[in-house]
């Protein structure tokens, strides 16, 4: 069951320490198999244009990466490979997230998302604390952004349980919760899947 919070403009009290984790560990079937974190983007690869947005929102770092991983280590971030192989989806890489993450609440965002909110962690957080929700998910105007999230470490044995028994599908694993969609302009949201995508965009 989800609820929506859609309020922008609101004066919001601090927010506790977070880990923000740009996810990475995907295959980039779409982009022709270019690792999309270093597929480059207005003159930057895209990993550099994530990492500048989510630093000043959060306390901590980490790139789930599978594959490139000296090169993402070389950007002086943790990086955490998936607890299982084989590119198992965003899932997984919020699985190792939440394993790895030493903070009750983890932000999660995919490493194609260059123009990412300034308030995004703030505004899920308490959207989060006032629907007494574990989940909180961008919500773009028309649809959910499963894959930018902030999570209660504490799913992480749910989660683990419910890929074990082979669930992949990320809305289906939030509605076993009650979650809150929180909705953010839609240009925060630019689909980087397809080269023209890019050629589209980068302007």
């Amino acid at each position: 069951m989800s609820s929506k919070e859609t309020t922008a403009n609101k004066t919001f009290l601090p927010i506790p320490s977070l880990t923000g984790v740009v996810l990475a560990g995907g295959q980039g079937r779409r982009m022709g198999g270019e690792d999309k974190g270093w597929v480059m983007f207005q003159g930057q690869p895209l990993i550099d244009h994530v990492l500048q947005c989510l630093a000043p929102q959060v306390d901590h770092l980490m790139i789930n990466a599978n594959r490139s991983v000296e090169r993402y280590q070389a950007l002086d971030i943790p990086v955490i490979t998936d607890l299982d192989s084989g590119f198992q989806g965003p899932l997984m890489g919020m699985a190792t997230a939440l394993h790895y993450a030493q903070t009750d609440w983890v932000l999660c965002v995919p490493c194609d998302t260059p123009q990412l909110p300034p308030d995004l962690a703030q505004r899920l957080w308490h959207a989060a604390q006032s629907a007494q929700a574990p989940i909180a998910v961008a919500h773009d105007g028309e649809r959910l952004q499963p894959a930018v999230v902030l999570l209660q470490r504490a799913l992480l044995a749910s989660l683990q349980c419910f890929l074990a028994e082979g669930g992949r599908k990320v809305d289906r694993w939030f509605s076993l919760y009650h979650y809150v969609a929180v909705t953010f302009p839609a240009r925060h949201f630019i689909n980087l899947n397809y080269p023209e995508d890019l050629a589209r965009f980068d302007v």
